[in-house]
């Protein structure tokens, strides 16, 4: 096997070429919201006319970048059902970063991998996905990651929709550089070392072996800078049968922790405990104590967490009312409540889901379009539910306060 780097012409994009039994596989690494990427992408096909195109997007991804009805056909309360309200947030925040690089520099997200499709298209080339479903990722970096590493990424989302922070285009493209790339990995390495496993070293196997295993004397594949590294070293390992090229693994979602399946029930029992140890010890003022500990602490938490998603006031009430009994019920969480609540006294209108790639954007989008508010109010009435759960669960033994 040979393996030569370039410089893709005038353009400053790495490309990779491989020799593997008689195959060639030409691995172009781009910034993902640069022009000059696009532009380098469609060069590239045309030029070399391969004989397939892989590109690093998944089947959901691309639909929701040709379809400007998909969030639309979007049911928000089953997603909510489903437990997978902090996913699709996760999934807005994710978008929202790149959102932002493109606006600054007159790019859409993703815009050179339709470049890719349309070129390979246009010269009748066929063209797959390889990359993996975005919701599987995201829940495996969930499940992979412990109660801090949680917390950690969490932080993470948040602050990067915070952040007003813009990079110049310069920067962009620095981004490509191989020395700034190793640095980036090593840091996000250092601080989600599960999360990274999951977001760059599964994904860099995923792609590899669905470019290795596309059919054609020569392919193409686009993805982003960061995996390059990563996607031509699995794919020298496959050819050398140092490492298989199967995906049964990364496909599958691992089931919930153990300690994740019996802290919902733990918990509550404890509370109720506490609660009708209060009456035991104290009799029925002591009991009234403990109760009203709990419901002011628990109840005033997740209101304060539904008003800093700006809720309407009724929904912060009935967060407040809704936390202490959905925080004893493993079934229903309080966030399930609230942005039900949220949703019936300001439905989505049909210009916030058209406006919605353009409001995750901005920090005061998140919460001017109604659609993302309802996913705040979850994530915030939530998180100050748990919160309140821990704060008073101390107060609760007896002696306490």
């Amino acid at each position: 096997m040979q393996a030569t780097e370039h410089e893709s012409q005038s353009r400053g994009d790495t490309v990779t070429q491989l020799n593997i039994g008689g195959r060639r596989f030409t691995i172009l690494g781009t910034a993902h919201v640069s022009q000059a990427s696009v532009d380098s992408v469609r060069e590239l096909i045309a030029s070399e006319k391969p004989d397939r195109v892989c590109v690093e997007i998944d089947a959901g991804r691309y639909n929701s970048l040709t379809d400007p009805d998909a969030w639309r056909k979007l049911d928000i309360f089953r997603v909510l059902r489903e437990r997978k309200g902090f996913l699709l947030l996760g999934n807005l925040v994710l978008a929202s970063f790149q959102k932002r690089l493109g606006l600054d520099l007159g790019v859409k997200p993703g815009a050179e991998m339709l470049a890719a499709i349309e070129t390979a298209d246009e010269h009748r080339i066929p063209y797959a996905f390889c990359d993996r479903e975005i919701q599987t990722t995201l829940r495996r970096a969930w499940r992979n990651s412990g109660l801090w590493g949680k917390s950690k990424m969490l932080a993470a989302l948040l602050v990067s929709v915070f952040s007003g922070e813009k990079l110049e285009e310069s920067e962009i493209e620095a981004l490509k550089n191989k020395n700034a790339l190793e640095s980036m990995m090593q840091e996000l390495s250092d601080y989600l070392p599960n999360a990274k496993a999951v977001l760059i070293d599964e994904r860099d196997h995923y792609l590899a072996a669905n470019i290795f295993r596309s059919t054609g004397d020569h392919v193409v594949a686009v993805i982003g800078a960061g995996h390059l590294p990563g996607v031509v070293r699995k794919l020298e390992q496959f050819s050398d049968g140092e490492l298989s090229p199967d995906l049964g693994a990364l496909d599958v979602v691992p089931p919930p922790r153990l300690w994740t399946r019996i802290l919902p029930y733990v918990v509550p029992a404890v509370i109720v405990g506490l609660i009708g140890y209060g009456f035991v010890q104290g009799g029925f003022m002591g009991g009234m104590r403990s109760l009203g500990v709990w419901v002011f602490i628990n109840g005033s938490l997740s209101a304060l967490g539904a008003a800093a998603a700006l809720a309407h006031p009724l929904t912060v009430v009935g967060s407040f009312l809704a936390a202490p009994f959905t925080s004893m019920n493993p079934t229903i969480g309080v966030g399930f409540v609230s942005a039900a609540l949220e949703s019936l006294l300001r439905k989505p209108r049909v210009e916030d889901f058209e406006r919605l790639q353009t409001d995750i954007a901005e920090f005061r989008g998140f919460f001017r379009n109604r659609f993302t508010r309802i996913l705040l109010v979850f994530f915030f009435a939530t998180i100050g539910s748990a919160i309140g759960t821990f704060v008073a669960i101390p107060l609760l033994f007896p002696g306490a306060g």
